[in-house]
This record gives C-alpha cells, structure tokens and sequence, in this order.
C-alpha cells in the first residue's frame, strides 16, 4: 500500500506542478476581450448645468415657466441643434456654510468635440446669465466627452 501510496502521491504532485505552470498560459491566451462593442458615433462633449430654483435674498422661487422663458432666450439660440432639460431636488453648501435644499433643473447639452472652445464660451455666459438674472451664486456644471449618433 505505501507503494500505491507514494506512486499515486508523486502523480498528484506531477498534475499540480503542471497545472501551476500551465495555468497562466492557458489564461493568458484567453481573450477576454475580444468581444468588445464596436466604437458608434463622433466624438462630442456632454455638459450637465445644474440650475437652482431657491434665491439667496429669500424672494420666491424660480418658476418652471421663468426657467424655460430663460431656456428660449439664453440657451436654444446658441444650442439650437437640441437639449435636455430634467427637473429634480438638489443641495448643496452655499458660502455661509448651509445646506441649501431646492427644486432644480438639469440642462444636458451635446456638441462636437470640434465646437468645445466655442462651446465653452457659450456654457460660461449661460451660467453668469442665469445667476445674474435671478440671483444665484453659482450655476454647477459638469463636461465630459462622449461618443454621440444620432
């Protein structure tokens, strides 16, 4: 039995010994990979404004038709191939250091990756538009590039 014993021992310790220096080869010709999504549409820049309702000054709110009367004025004439707009509760910290909780509005824009200087100047003006127009401190924005069709 101790022959059988060790002869069936040294056959264990021969398949592990192969299957701990066969193993990383055989994973490391798996492609994994191989079945990635083709890449679809051009390249664009995604930016997300985020636009507060409530006034510092304690005033009333922003409306929904003072914000799309601002959307129709200030935005569709320099993005006027499309846009998103969603409406939401936010928070954040204002400069005194409290939490601000109100309804806002999410403004998602698409351009072309080629159009991001001008692009830009365009968001800019928006935002100080808007704080300007209805006393905000800040608008938040978000850029991001992305791959758009259509």
């Amino acid at each position: 039995m101790n022959a059988h014993f060790a002869r069936t021992r040294a056959v264990l310790t021969a398949v592990g010994l192969l299957l701990a220096v066969g193993a990383p080869t055989a994973y490391a010709t798996l492609d994994v990979g191989a079945t990635a999504a083709p890449v679809r549409g051009e390249p664009y820049i995604e930016t997300q404004l985020f636009f507060g309702t409530a006034r510092p000054d304690g005033g009333l709110a922003v409306t929904d038709g003072q914000f799309m009367e601002f959307v129709d004025k200030e935005v569709t004439p320099d993005f006027p191939d499309g846009l998103t707009i969603q409406s939401g509760r936010g928070q954040w910290r204002d400069v005194n250091g409290v939490i601000e909780k109100e309804r806002s509005y999410e403004l998602i824009l698409l351009y072309p990756r080629t159009q991001a200087d001008s692009g830009d100047r365009r968001i800019e003006e928006i935002r100080r538009a808007y704080e300007k127009a209805f006393g905000q401190e800040a608008v938040g924005r978000v850029d991001d590039e992305a791959r758009v069709a259509f």
